[in-house]
């Protein structure tokens, strides 16, 4: 391993990010680390920064399971399990808990050369690398040498990685800003920067090299997505444009990219990872366009003019099925509605009626979809617009400002979305845990139930709606009616009843209804009602039978 920073000056520097809640001296604290830095320092530096062991992108991730975690802290510091569970339950959050353990460790490494930031990447990548037979004890191998070897502070950060739970208050737009006041940017230019990089990391290193003013979009480096924001009503909606716009039914699919170059075709998710081996049909649909290009849509899973469930394309994503068995369950179609590439010129900046206009002209001869798209301005014709989306089994609407660019990777004011709930139900909780993080000490994650005859019937869990006193007063509820105390989680008496909003119900196997709620979330605690007043197995079959689209997760 060539020459690199120590890890323990970032470590450092992120506990001073995370002791203050001055963002301007989070951002001031970490360009200060970044400037003495080389690029590929800088590079690994900014990504642990933001959380990530790999680039973002990266099909695959280093992280690893909390098991794993606390076996290699009991065997390095010699703590109990019961010890370990006390610490958890005092700080909610395991790197903390890392921290505390590692004041006295029982073993020590065979070598006591301090930590790099090159140690660390050399790390993730071996864990990355490690799949299939024997990886579980590989992994833990390699998780134990980076304890052993890792100051207290040092193993709270490795850890708090390798679980995604960093927790510094450093959000994407403070990183920007940090590596723009080490480098000399102007913030728009570092964010600007980022949006096309898709990567802190990418960015970090180039700012570095003094190798930004020539970052330009290009086929095969995916960039950030534009968002929608969310409006509860078609009359918010009208009233927020003020003038005609356009409204696309919003399609429940898998939002993507689809590049094309040289002839050359590939796919890309949200998250910026290459799915294409996954939908060679999308591949297929681009012949016959002609062109550099890059086209932003959504794969929907559609068969006979009508979309299919969600749950089918998330199959093809996960591989539960052999491939051929997959794409003939879950046919797709890819449904266009932007260009951001068009003969190889960026398109971002041109106003959405000229990209509609561009994205026209490429999908001609092709198998692509343009999505479907209205012309409304009132209250009136958006509400149509969307009962008529909902007919067909859409989600919703996306509404479009014709003069709105491409925001990439922002929830711009050009674009705005409608969706409505399916139905709530009233449940009662039967099982709890605790929360982490902001939530370490408080029970935040409840387990909810509907009778079934003389029984319960679990059907989902949730873990948002609830205001931050709620979640003080429902904690202190289900301490005094707990059954059992499992540590984390505990088994209480069915008292409490919540009205639980969702988005569809699914055939599953991880509740013993038979049943799961998609998307569940607390729209209120009902004090008015008690278990005898809570919904039955029959409205959930109910509503199940009258989805338009039904999925079986089993």
């Amino acid at each position: 391993m060539k020459q690199s920073a120590a890890f323990l000056g970032l470590a450092e520097a992120l506990e001073r990010v995370r002791s203050t809640t001055s963002k301007n001296q989070k951002v001031e604290t970490l360009s200060e680390y970044l400037k003495g830095l080389k690029p590929e320092d800088a590079e690994i530096a900014a990504r642990v920064a933001s959380g990530r062991s790999s680039a973002r992108g990266s099909k695959d991730e280093a992280q690893v399971g909390y098991s794993t975690l606390l076996e290699v802290l009991r065997e390095v510091t010699g703590v109990t399990q019961e010890g370990v569970s006390k610490s958890y339950l005092r700080h909610g959050d395991l790197g903390e808990v890392a921290e505390e353990l590692l004041e006295e460790k029982k073993e020590q490494p065979l070598f006591s050369d301090p930590l790099t930031l090159g140690d660390l990447d050399e790390a993730f990548q071996r864990l990355r690398s490690l799949k299939g037979h024997g990886s579980a004890a590989a992994k833990r191998g390699v998780v134990k040498s980076l304890i052993l070897r890792a100051t207290p502070v040092e193993g709270k950060y490795v850890v708090k990685v390798l679980t995604g739970e960093m927790r510094t208050g450093l959000v994407s737009g403070l990183l920007e800003e940090a590596i723009a006041a080490a480098y000399s940017l102007t913030k728009a230019d570092s964010a600007r920067a980022h949006m096309i990089l898709g990567d802190i990391g990418l960015l970090a290193r180039q700012a570095a090299a003094g190798d930004v003013s020539g970052i330009k979009i290009r086929p095969f480096r995916p960039v950030n997505f534009m968002l929608a924001e969310p409006l509860a009503t078609a009359g918010e909606i009208a009233e927020h444009f003020g003038k005609a716009a356009y409204a696309e039914y919003k399609y429940d699919g898998v939002r993507a990219q689809v590049h094309r170059a040289g002839g050359s075709v590939r796919v890309y998710s949200r998250r910026l990872e290459d799915i294409t081996s996954s939908f060679p049909e999308i591949v297929d649909s681009m012949k016959g366009s002609e062109g550099d290009c890059i086209l932003d849509g959504e794969i929907v899973p559609f068969s006979d003019g009508r979309p299919l469930p969600f749950q089918l394309l998330q199959r093809r994503l996960r591989r539960m099925e052999k491939f051929a068995e997959a794409a003939k369950n879950a046919p797709v179609s890819y449904f266009a509605f932007d260009i951001l590439m068009f003969g190889g010129e960026e398109t971002t900046n041109q106003p959405l009626s000229n990209r509609r206009a561009l994205l026209r002209r490429l999908v001609r001869g092709t198998t692509v979809r343009l999505a479907e798209t209205a012309d409304v301005s009132t209250e009136g014709e958006i509400n149509a617009a969307f009962r008529r989306s909902r007919e067909l089994g859409y989600e919703g609407l996306v509404v479009k400002d014709p003069d709105s660019v491409y925001a990439m990777g922002r929830r711009g004011s050009g674009w705005v979305k409608l969706k409505e709930e399916l139905d709530t139900i009233d449940a009662v909780i039967v099982a709890a845990e605790y929360g982490h993080g902001k939530r370490a000490g408080v029970i935040s994650d409840y387990t909810f139930a509907v009778r079934d005859g003389d029984e319960l019937k679990t059907i989902g869990k949730a873990y948002s709606g609830l205001t931050d006193k709620e979640i003080e007063e429902m904690t202190r509820r289900l301490k005094e009616i707990t059954i059992k105390d499992f540590g984390y989680r505990r088994k209480v008496k069915p008292e409490i009843v919540v009205e639980v909003a969702f988005d569809s119900i699914q055939l599953s196997e991880r509740h013993d209804s038979g049943y799961a709620l998609r998307f569940p979330r607390i729209k209120r605690i009902r004090t008015d009602k008690g278990v005898a007043d809570i919904d039955t197995m029959e409205k959930v079959e109910s509503i199940f039978s009258g989805q338009r689209l039904k999925v079986d997760e089993r």
